[in-house]
This record gives structure tokens, sequence and C-alpha cells, in this order.
């Protein structure tokens, strides 16, 4: 059964735009952000609100800055699509580079991680209840799930189900994700109202 039969979905749900090679689409470094100082400002408070001294930590769709608190000690894992944006990440301790929609599982072992933080990249996931079933494995139990997202994005590399609904919606959507693979006290939360600057939506859940 697919992703989106299971998550009742269209068939073409998980359609994109851009149907080339991902790693190819990511394949020269962007040395930039992708959402504006205040919407970071936002997130970084929040990991500081969830996160604690000496948490293993996965970076899901990671890039050469992760918005993590600056003087929380964190034990670092990167994934991404560059290896040169990870190489520039001074928060990693480890890293590495996999095209989650050729291969969605991870070689991490189970139990391995306090808390696992996607940073506007869930909407380019084209099998995410496969993924969101591996954090929930590698995460320890209680652990964290924190996907973030703002109104800006790839528009031919997000998924079609993504591009048609409004930030309500896509937060609906992304707990679908999360309740389907076996999360709890799943809540959004608007971290930034995009009154003054961008929008920014997290939506946490537990394993």
């Amino acid at each position: 059964m697919s992703d989106a039969e299971e998550l009742g979905l269209p068939a073409h749900a998980f359609d994109k735009q851009d149907d080339g090679g991902d790693l190819a689409f990511y394949a020269d470094p962007r040395l930039v952000t992708h959402i504006d100082a205040g919407a970071i400002a936002a997130l970084t408070r929040h990991y500081a609100a969830l996160l604690a001294p000496g948490d293993r930590v996965l970076d899901l769709m990671s890039s050469w800055i992760s918005h993590l608190p600056e003087t929380l000690d964190l034990d670092v894992v990167g994934h991404g699509m560059n290896a040169a944006e990870l190489a520039a990440n001074p928060r990693l301790s480890r890293w590495f580079v996999q095209d989650l929609n050729r291969d969605a599982r991870l070689t991490e072992p189970d139990d391995n991680f306090d808390a696992v933080l996607i940073c506007v990249g869930v909407q380019y996931l084209q099998r995410p209840l496969t993924v969101f079933r591996e954090l929930r494995r590698l995460l320890r139990p209680g652990g964290m799930v924190v996907a973030s997202y703002s109104n800006r994005c790839f528009p031919t590399k997000a998924v079609a189900v993504w591009r048609h609904l409004d930030m309500e919606g896509q937060a609906a959507l992304i707990r679908l994700y999360m309740e389907t693979a076996g999360f709890h006290d799943i809540r959004p939360l608007v971290l930034a109202d995009g009154r003054s600057g961008d929008p920014l939506i997290a939506v946490d859940g537990r394993a």
C-alpha cells in the first residue's frame, strides 16, 4: 500500500511539478536562510523550550545552519541533500547525505535520539508516512519530533497536496502523518504570525 493510500489521500498527492532527481536539484550549495530573522528567532526559542543539555538530536533535512540555541550543549547528527552545506554547519557532530524520496529508510539504530527536527523541509517528502515511522522508531520513548514550516518553499519540488493547502491545512496534514505513524500529544503552534515578517508554524509530536 502506498503512503497516499494509507493516508486516505489521492493517488497523485505526492507528485511534484519537477520530478527530476532531487540530489541534482540540490547539488549547488545554498548558503542562505529560508526563513527571515524573526522566524529564526522564534524557532530558536521554541527549540530552547523543548530541548535539554546533552540531548541527542537528529536535524533532518538540515543545511549549513540548524537554528539551535548557541548556549545549549547538544549532540547533533545532521541529514541533508548537500554535503558542502552540511560540512559548513558547526552544530553537527556527524552528518550524512540521503535522498529520502528514493530511500526513506534510515540506518540509525532504534531509540537513538531524544528529538528530531525538520525545519522547512516536510513539504518535499514524497513518502512522509514511511519517513515519520522511521523517526518514531529511532526516537526514545517520549522523544519529540518538531516539523516547522513557513509560507516559503521551492514550489516545483513541494508535493501536490501541500501546494493546494493553506497553512492551517498544512498543519492538519502533518498531524495526519504523525498520527498515522503512531505519534501522540500532537500540537500545532504558531511561532510567528506573519504580521511583521515570515509566518512560521511548528507541529510537535511525541513518540
